[in-house]
């Protein structure tokens, strides 16, 4: 029995041991964070007050002779990526407007959209009348006569709103884009294409 209580007691002891080290190690950790805490508030003071600080002669030649010596080490890579980032642009641009971007030039302007419309519906037109279209009869051929006046009309109609004031050219722009769908509808019936 004297061996059982023995045991017991070291078991209590090391138990007692070990809360006394978990404290005694929780009161250094305590004491590290008060010591690096006015530490670390007092670097990222230093950093604040450094940021604020006003452009003096001195600083603003030191900023200009890095920058002389950075320019042109980074000036390509700038050139590059704007090169590539008006690329994408263009290409972008040139695939809203249904176009190859070596056209994106002549379809410029607040009424571009609506002239690289109807450059497409004359290209269609004109494969419907040579009979090279798979909807080639003659009606659709006689439509397609018929309608490149009224194609014509509509692209002079596009150049003069475009000196239009904004609120009226929006409603132009509106209305010929109206007929246009009309005229579109039409075509596709023509090619047998069911709307």
């Amino acid at each position: 029995m004297g061996l059982r209580r023995r045991s017991g007691d070291d078991a209590s002891s090391a138990g007692a041991t070990a809360a006394a080290a978990a404290a005694a190690t929780k009161k250094k950790a305590g004491r590290a964070a008060r010591k690096a805490g006015p530490a670390t508030e007092s670097m990222e003071a230093d950093l604040a007050r450094r940021t604020r600080q006003p452009l003096t002669a001195s600083r603003a030649k030191r900023l200009i002779g890095v920058s002389k010596a950075v320019a042109p080490l980074l000036a390509p890579y700038a050139l590059a990526a704007a090169g590539v980032l008006r690329a994408r642009w263009d290409s972008y641009r040139a695939a809203r407007l249904g176009v190859h971007p070596s056209q994106l030039s002549a379809y410029a302007g607040p009424g571009g959209a609506l002239h690289a419309r109807l450059s497409r519906v004359a290209e269609a037109l004109s494969e419907l009348e040579s009979g090279a279209g798979a909807g080639s009869t003659e009606t659709a051929r006689t439509f397609a006569v018929e309608t490149r006046p009224r194609l014509a009309d509509l692209a002079v109609a596009v150049r003069a709103a475009e000196q239009m004031p904004t609120a009226r050219r929006r409603t132009a722009y509106r209305a010929i884009g109206g007929e246009l769908d009309r005229i579109e509808t039409d075509l596709l019936t023509h090619l047998g294409i069911g709307t």
